[in-house]
């Protein structure tokens, strides 16, 4: 539950929000995608309420990674092409790439038509992850929201989808960026970080200083 809450996430930069659980990170995940809408208040898009857009075209500028990627039962490529349909193989490697997975992808004999198995099961944490990552930048989002992107994974993995997501925020750019995460230490580089406790933000600002007061 969010009281008395205002925030506003800064086009081209990125934002990240930690707190425990029930603090409200996940709430504003879900009125940012338009899950449900806000009984008080308003949610507001490049100054326009979300609730007046169309609901359909909104979604499309955004991506989302989530804390368990959904891959189906198909191959590499036709699980990145659920981004964005019309995307050509060259398209898919650049994003692949992007998202620090063509490395691997390559590898396989039948790389971009490898099967990944029921739920990705073909592919290990990291590496489902990764292909989430790309399919979701496919898109060429002016959103991006990571909601605990790498909480599931073991520290290996966490680091190198971490490593991904760095690199390939600095090679988009101009994107408005949300992380989602417990952990002051996987937000680094965020232009500005919230700390939430119960629906209410409790400390605001970069990593240096939030290290002095929230452990």
């Amino acid at each position: 539950m969010l009281n008395n809450f205002t925030c506003t996430f800064e086009k081209g930069k990125t934002t990240a929000i930690v707190g425990p659980s029930g603090s409200g990170k996940s709430t504003i995940v879900q009125l940012l995608m338009r899950f449900y809408d806000p009984i008080q208040g308003t949610v507001l898009i490049d100054g326009e309420r979300l609730d007046s857009l169309k609901l359909r075209s909104f979604r499309k500028q955004i991506g989302y990674v989530s804390q368990e990627p959904i891959l189906f039962n198909c191959s590499i490529k036709e699980n990145i092409l659920l981004g964005c349909p019309e995307a050509t193989d060259q398209e898919i490697i650049e994003a692949l790439k992007m998202a620090n997975a063509w490395d691997f992808v390559n590898k396989y004999p039948q790389k971009l038509e490898t099967n990944v198995g029921a739920g990705g099961g073909q592919l290990s944490g990291g590496q489902k992850q990764r292909i989430a990552l790309a399919r979701a930048i496919i898109k060429k989002p002016k959103i991006l929201i990571f909601d605990e992107a790498t909480s599931a994974l073991d520290k290996k993995n966490e680091a190198e989808v971490q490593k991904a997501i760095n690199e390939m925020k600095k090679k988009i750019g101009d994107i408005t960026t949300i992380t989602i995460a417990h952990r002051l230490s996987t937000i680094k580089e965020a232009d500005r970080i919230l700390v939430l406790k119960k629906g209410l933000i409790v400390e605001d600002g970069d990593h240096d200083y939030l290290l002095k007061t929230y452990p």
